[in-house]
């Protein structure tokens, strides 16, 4: 892939004496500097295993543009997106922007593939969007984003960007916003197993920054901000637990004699959990969506517990598929 990536980034409509290409390999063992190197990139760092972050944090420490911007291997930008994505600081309170990133899969899947993660990220963007305008994102993700080089912040190396970046600049005083104009493409992960893995792997590197990383004090958040983060950030990785919860309220109004309302509510969650397991096996949809829905709602649990008996790892392999 790095190849088709450093071409990638050197084709962008932006000038090219303002564009510099590093690419950062954390712990390379194979040819990828040779590659890069060969396709033209501008600074190519062979690190020691540390991890992506400290990969990146090695390459910010190089650069020499004003905004740095930051992109996976595997993900391609459109040629404007550079342009739409650096236009976002000309307001001087932007410290950071994050552009739109598509999942794309093989043409023949259709609607019934294994992995419907496309539909929850459409839902995704829609809040990024309003809560841009509002006031600032939650969250990025790392296909497509830049900070300014003296706001970009140093962070634990089990904290990604993605989530550690947004609220640490809103806490200093900056916005954190969502450029939908600059746009870039990744392949998405094929097998829902393999999304649930995904998952399951960024989550456990998301309760660190939730319950240690500083996200949960509300310290230098605007009110509005403050309501985002606990709603669709903390409410959302508590899920599991409140699917929990609900079914047993459900169960114990039931036994103190609670009207029918309760049975459909049960039946409801019931009718759930049968699609879910429906959905392993027949290629429909509805049913794959709910499978989709049940998984990717205990990947927090499943990153909790991971997270809580082992620690996480400052680096990972590639998710199958997505290369």
């Amino acid at each position: 892939m790095i190849a088709a990536k450093v071409r990638n980034a050197l084709s962008l409509d932006y000038p090219r004496a303002l564009l510099e290409v590093i690419v950062a390999c954390d712990g390379c063992s194979d040819r990828t500097a040779a590659r890069a190197r060969e396709a033209g990139a501008d600074l190519v760092l062979e690190l020691a295993r540390g991890g992506k972050i400290r990969a990146q944090d090695a390459a910010v420490e190089r650069a020499r543009g004003e905004i740095v911007a930051f992109s996976d291997a595997n993900a391609a930008w459109q040629p404007d997106a550079a342009r739409a994505l650096v236009g976002a600081f000309a307001d001087a309170r932007v410290g950071y922007a994050c552009g739109q990133v598509r999942f794309t899969r093989a043409a023949d899947a259709g609607s019934g593939a294994p992995n419907q993660e496309g539909v929850y990220w459409r839902y995704e963007l829609a809040v990024r969007e309003l809560e841009s305008r509002l006031c600032s994102i939650t969250a990025g993700n790392g296909a497509i984003y830049a900070t300014r080089r003296e706001a970009y912040v140093v962070v634990d190396p089990v904290m990604g960007h993605d989530l550690a970046l947004p609220f640490k600049m809103v806490k200093r005083g900056l916005r954190a916003v969502y450029v939908p104009r600059a746009r870039a493409s990744e392949k998405m992960v094929p097998s829902l197993a393999g999304e649930f893995a995904r998952k399951r792997r960024m989550m456990s590197h998301t309760w660190p920054i939730v319950l240690r990383g500083g996200m949960l004090s509300p310290r230098g958040y605007p009110p509005a901000y403050a309501l985002m983060i606990f709603s669709h950030r903390v409410l959302r990785y508590c899920t599991p637990a409140l699917h929990v919860l609900a079914l047993a309220a459900n169960v114990a109004l039931l036994a103190m004699g609670a009207g029918t309302l309760y049975w459909l509510t049960l039946a409801l969650q019931l009718a759930l959990a049968l699609a879910a397991l429906l959905g392993g096996a027949v290629r429909s949809p509805p049913l794959l969506i709910a499978r989709y829905y049940v998984l990717t709602t205990a990947s927090p649990a499943a990153g909790l517990w991971d997270w809580l008996r082992g620690g996480t790892s400052a680096w990972w392999d590639a998710a199958e598929g997505t290369r």
